[in-house]
């Protein structure tokens, strides 16, 4: 039993144990629920050495019973592997590893721990998040569903748009929010946005963009192939950038974009459906797709290049390639986003969050010929970046 195992090695693991890893387990073992945050906070009264610490927080475990026991020493190897194999603990007989769970995605925020919150205001190597900065959070959503064109209309995107807007207003963030613009109005937007008086004060700024695109560029409500209503995506890092805007020096930006960045698809297009399931967002993209069996898909494209410090842009597919949207839900990216955020926001840094959502696009499973993944593009960010929802 796993209990006992942990009594035989209690010696050792008092005098080996740092006080670094004690504290990471205090922290595994919170989140597991298995100690409270008045049993933490007994093991970490500052009048106990390190070695009582470690004392104390086994023997609390151990008292716990065996599956609790297991937990702990399920952590210990992943915390310390050289001090788990010293200890003698990877020679026991031990089960076979229980097929990983299927994640289950919340549709409610999960708060960040106050011990969590705790934890990472002492730390130097996150960007500073308080409760004040939470309070002048400030966020830009801009949506483009309605074409001069009505042959471009994004259906679907007004889904999009209220799954975001209640995500970022859950994450504290004052939504400013804008319909159907131009290139030219996007980027006056992004000029008004930039001398936001909460800039100075907030802690970061979320900037989601949806609309048609191509490479390097978001297109405006009146774009046509005699009409190059575009909105470049550098002017976001040159709008927000140190030199225009001071305000959020030092402070993460966060860019999002659903948009297609070429006309490529991932894979050939072949289907025998009478109804298509998906569409794209690629204005070139030849209208028989759609009736070839995706018209329920869109697709989205774009590039953006950024020297500024402190960004991180999520786009919704690789260079030159579509992204897709179910015109009665929405596009698959803003829908990931949405539940990666409110299951793992409340321990995973930002950067975290973004590959978990690209990793929901390994096993793309709509349609085996629908091929989308999105790209986490040149991130400056130089800490880390925790939302702490619920603060």
């Amino acid at each position: 039993m796993a209990d006992k195992e942990l009594a035989t090695v209690r010696k050792k693991f008092v005098n080996m144990a740092s006080k670094e890893l004690v504290s990471q387990l205090l922290d595994d073992i919170l989140e597991d629920g298995i100690l409270n945050d008045g049993e933490k906070d007994s093991v970490l009264e500052e009048n106990l050495s390190r070695a009582d610490k470690a004392r104390l927080l086994l023997d609390t475990v151990k008292r716990k019973g065996a599956k609790a026991s297991k937990k702990m020493i399920d952590h210990i190897e992943h915390r310390d592997p050289t001090l788990y194999s010293e200890l003698g603990l990877s020679c026991g007989q031990r089960a076979p590893p229980a097929a990983e769970p299927q994640m289950k995605w919340s549709t409610l925020l999960i708060p960040t721990t106050d011990a969590f919150w705790t934890e990472k205001q002492k730390d130097t190597h996150i960007y500073r998040v308080t409760d004040q900065s939470i309070r002048n959070r400030v966020a830009l959503l801009i949506t483009n569903m309605i074409f001069a064109n009505q042959n471009l209309n994004r259906y679907g995107a007004e889904k999009d748009e209220q799954n975001m807007e209640k995500l970022l207003t859950d994450l504290g963030y004052e939504v400013v929010k804008y319909t159907n613009l131009t290139g030219k109005d996007i980027d006056d937007a992004m000029t008004r946005f930039s001398k936001h008086p909460k800039l100075r004060e907030t802690d970061s700024v979320l900037v989601v963009i949806m609309s048609h695109g191509k490479l390097g560029a978001v297109l405006g409500v009146n774009y046509a192939e005699d009409n190059p209503d575009e909105f470049p995506i550098n002017n976001i890092y040159d709008h927000l950038g140190s030199k225009k805007c001071p305000a959020l020096l030092n402070k993460p930006k966060i860019i999002i974009i659903q948009a297609c960045r070429g006309e490529a698809g991932g894979a050939v297009l072949v289907s025998d459906s009478v109804k298509p399931a998906v569409v794209c967002d690629d204005v070139n993209q030849p209208f028989p797709l759609f009736s070839a069996g995706y018209d329920n898909i869109v697709d989205d494209a774009l590039h953006c290049v950024h020297k500024e410090k402190d960004f991180i842009s999520l786009l919704s597919s690789t260079p030159d390639t579509v992204s897709y949207r179910q015109p009665d839900s929405g596009s698959f990216l803003i829908k990931y986003i949405v539940e990666v955020f409110y299951t793992c926001a409340h321990n995973d840094d930002v950067e975290e969050l973004f590959r978990k959502v690209m990793q929901r696009f390994e096993d793309f499973n709509i349609n085996p010929s629908l091929k989308q993944m999105p790209t986490k593009d040149r991130c400056t960010l130089t800490k880390r970046f925790y939302l702490c929802p619920g603060h």
